[in-house]
């Protein structure tokens, strides 16, 4: 038994159905209006970014920063290499240490500097150095020599 459709072609082609693609068009734009609810607003926050802040009293959390002075003349700032080996003006140490100092000054801690050379380490190198602390005036420094065990 065969239904008559006025729309049908005489192939049994029913054409293009547009009430199935309205109800698929309503279903998703319904999705988007109940997902466009739960989107987060994206606010400016007012906060400033960090910087050197003075405080009011001195914070208890020294920390002791350690230059390895080696005997080819490398010196390391905390593991980190600083100038080359041939360089007496030590530039790089020397803004390194000013800026640990000016942090140290703001939180009002002392800054503690313990320098550890090799026995055969160059004297001028070991001069080098304490220059650099004196530009950046640091004054609390301890001296000490990398004696490895045999």
């Amino acid at each position: 038994m065969k239904c008559f459709d006025p729309n049908a072609n005489a192939d049994g082609h029913l054409g293009f159905q547009i009430a199935p693609m309205i109800d698929v068009v309503f279903v998703i734009m319904l999705f988007f209006m109940v997902m466009a609810g739960a989107v987060k607003v994206e606010k400016e926050l007012n906060q400033k970014l960090p910087g050197t802040v003075e405080t009011s009293k001195s914070v208890e959390f020294t920390d002791e920063i350690l230059i390895n002075i080696s005997e080819n003349g490398e010196v390391l700032l905390n593991e980190e290499p600083m100038d080359p080996i041939g360089q007496h003006r030590m530039k790089r140490l020397t803004a390194s240490l000013m800026r640990l100092k000016q942090g140290g000054d703001s939180a009002k801690t002392p800054v503690l500097v313990t320098i550890i050379s090799e026995p055969d380490a160059q004297y001028s190198r070991v001069v080098d150095t304490l220059d650099a602390l004196a530009l950046a005036e640091i004054t609390n420094v301890t001296f000490t020599l990398n004696a490895e065990e045999e």
